[in-house]
């Protein structure tokens, strides 16, 4: 299990070559709060994982998080393969709502490990809580701007 999660922290360094993209292609507008905060914080949180917890407790969110990466990078494969391609990228909308899903994953796990008898730190599930909270609150967010609010503003 603790070298599965060094693979997965290993995915997150490459991950960051989405930001590198964006800037080389001049896609400012994509490099956001979001994208910046949820990129460096993952990397940093996995590393920290994976150097003093790593095993099962870590699998879990690992597996769920590749889980719902293969939908996106299914969606952004799509999505590179030009306009002609955009009448098949509806489902753009419900990749929000899957992250979401797994961010409420995450929180119940963590937060039911705190009333267990788990050897993973407590420390460790707070931390994770707490972060997964932000993300939530960042991904409604963003989720309420794009699809609710900019519909709203094309009805008016």
């Amino acid at each position: 299990m603790a070298r599965v999660c060094w693979w997965f922290f290993f995915s997150k360094v490459i991950e960051l070559l989405d930001t590198v993209f964006f800037i080389l292609r001049k896609k400012q507008e994509q490099v956001t709060f979001l994208h910046v905060y949820h990129h460096a914080t993952m990397l940093f949180n996995w590393w920290s994982g994976v150097k003093y917890v790593p095993g099962g407790q870590a699998f879990f969110i690992g597996m769920l998080n590749s889980f719902v990466h293969i939908f996106m990078y299914g969606y952004y494969a799509l999505a590179s393969l030009g306009p002609q391609m955009h009448r098949y990228l509806w489902w753009k909308r419900y990749l929000t709502i899957m992250q979401l899903c797994q961010f409420v994953a995450i929180a119940a796990h963590s937060s039911y490990n705190l009333f267990t008898e788990c050897p993973f730190p407590d420390g460790f599930n707070i931390a994770v809580f707490l972060y997964i909270l932000s993300l939530i609150a960042l991904f409604l967010h963003f989720y309420y701007r794009t699809y609710t609010r900019g519909k709203q503003e094309k009805l008016t």
